[in-house]
């Protein structure tokens, strides 16, 4: 069976395994299985990232898994039957798709990942790839806005703003040329699933791109792309030129007549410019700087024509709509929140990784069922949802179903979906600080409240922790995280406020230092 042309054994080449070393595991089991008909297929991680370098073979049972794998644990998997998926050595976990940390997940958008090789567009269509857009070629611009309105997508970069009416608006505005921009510059600690995407099914991101392009009328679309994502830059590039060569791209999309084009461009390694109308500016040449709304990116966007700027889950997310209709999105969620979002567990877990499940799962099961509790073995105290610029969410808040309205119920964001846990040894002080002093890194400078506030926002709080005229000075920290979520230009300066007022609300203790 060794000899076996059919037998594949799989090992993720996305950067958060590679980093744990899985070239090195690749590179050891080509070695080791030079002498054979068994060949070595380059995926992307499933996402469970405590048992990367996951290594899989494909029987006739399904894929069975193993992990974490080292080189020099490839001979021993050999000696032991890995070629047959059998289970004797103390890495094998099982057939792939029964660990219960996948098992239980509702993968849609993230239904690929893992599975196939991200750069083999047969296999990519022979598990639905390029369905959606097939029937995307047989409809109005009209009738695909309304597919998307009907599905209930919301925007899955932050601010949640249903993704329907934004490509209503750029359609139903005149232009002789409109965009679609794919901000996929991710920058929110602890958020991943845009690289994961990427670099696991870049095609899928690319078909949701075409779709949006011809629901309003665009034959160019951007991909500003985060220039610390190395793996992610060489994987969408390839993915392009296949599309391309496969006419899935360019000026006559499967002998359709219609257009669609995409470019490849690096972000300016800046985190405002993950804000919109920054990034239109740094794709346009210019400094990443903040633009005021009006007029909004949807009617005077990229180059001030009208552009769709969507993240690269909504993209992506478009492809499963169009391919299974938008009832089959619509009815998985709750309340306004409606599909699936991936979550990004980082921080103090035992399993972190990413878990697509529907909105209204506990923050407590994800951090429990999934992952695992505390790495360290203390008790989790305070977790972080929705990047640097989220709520710290104390213990008490943690049965809160996960859905854009019931976290701003709790004054906290949703966001990405990243989520980073802390136990009980960390110090809130310090992390209401470290908002105030990310934002005046990171703010454009454009607006006095972001620029000067975040700056005296750092000097108030080490006043309170240094109980210096403490009760006067947690009254200028309201004042001033007020001020600037009601004044500054963009959510840069507009959301810093958050995490400091969850700290300093739920955790007072911290800021009474002696």
């Amino acid at each position: 069976m060794a000899g076996d042309p059919q037998i594949k054994i799989y090992v993720p080449r996305d950067s958060g395994a590679v980093s744990v070393g899985a070239e090195d595991v690749a590179l050891a089991m080509d070695r080791a299985l030079a002498d054979t008909n068994a060949t070595v297929v380059r995926n992307g991680s499933r996402g469970l990232y405590w048992l990367e370098p996951l290594v899989e073979v494909e029987t006739d049972r399904g894929r069975v898994a193993y992990g974490p794998v080292t080189p020099g644990d490839v001979a021993g998997l050999l000696e032991q039957g890995l070629l047959q998926g059998a289970p004797t050595h103390s890495l094998c976990l099982g057939l792939t798709d029964q660990i219960p940390y996948l098992k239980n997940q509702q993968r849609l958008t993230f239904a690929r990942a893992g599975v196939i090789d991200p750069l083999n567009l047969e296999e990519y269509c022979e598990v639905g790839g390029y369905r959606g857009l097939r029937r995307a070629l047989t409809m109005t611009g009209q009738e695909l806005v309304e597919e998307v309105k009907n599905s209930g997508l919301r925007g899955r970069g932050g601010a949640a703003f249903p993704t329907g009416i934004k490509w209503q608006t750029v359609l139903n505005t005149p232009a002789r040329q409109k965009y679609i921009v794919c901000n996929a510059d991710e920058g929110d600690s602890g958020s991943f699933a845009d690289r994961l995407q990427m670099e696991a099914d870049p095609l899928a991101l690319i078909e949701g791109m075409t779709i949006a392009g011809l629901a309003v009328g665009a034959d160019q679309g951007y991909i500003y792309l985060r220039e610390e994502y190395p793996t992610a830059l060489e994987i969408l590039e390839a993915a392009l030129s296949l599309a391309r060569e496969k006419n899935y791209l360019g000026g006559n999309i499967l002998g359709s007549g219609k257009s669609f084009d995409v470019e490849l461009r690096i972000g300016a390694r800046a985190y405002i410019c993950g804000e919109e109308t920054a990034l239109l500016e740094s794709l346009e040449g210019r400094r990443g700087m903040v633009r005021p709304k009006p007029p909004l990116p949807a009617m005077a966007g990229l180059f001030g024509q009208p552009t769709v700027v969507n993240n690269v889950l909504s993209l992506s997310s478009v492809t499963f709509i169009l391919a299974e209709g938008a009832q089959a999105y619509q009815v998985v969620g709750m309340g306004r929140s409606r599909g699936t979002m991936p979550f990004q567990l980082a921080g103090n877990l035992k399993h972190p990784g990413l878990v697509e499940l529907a909105f209204g799962v506990t923050l407590r099961e994800l951090l429990y069922e999934y992952g695992g509790g505390s790495n360290t073995g203390l008790p989790l105290r305070a977790v972080q949802v929705g990047g640097p610029l989220g709520a710290y969410i104390p213990e008490s808040q943690w049965d809160v179903p996960m859905d854009y309205e019931a976290m701003a119920e709790l004054r906290a964001v949703l966001g990405h979906g990243g989520i980073v846990a802390f136990d009980e040894r960390v110090d809130m002080s310090e992390q209401a600080r470290f908002a105030m002093a990310f934002c005046a890194d990171e703010s454009c400078g454009k607006c006095t409240p972001c620029r000067i506030g975040s700056t005296r926002g750092v000097e108030v709080i080490d006043h309170i922790c240094s109980n210096r005229d403490r009760e006067a000075n947690v009254k200028l920290l309201e004042d001033l995280c007020e001020t600037m979520g009601k004044a500054s230009l963009c959510a840069m300066g507009g959301m810093t406020p958050i995490p400091v007022r969850s700290a300093l609300r739920h955790f007072p203790e911290d800021f009474q230092k002696s």
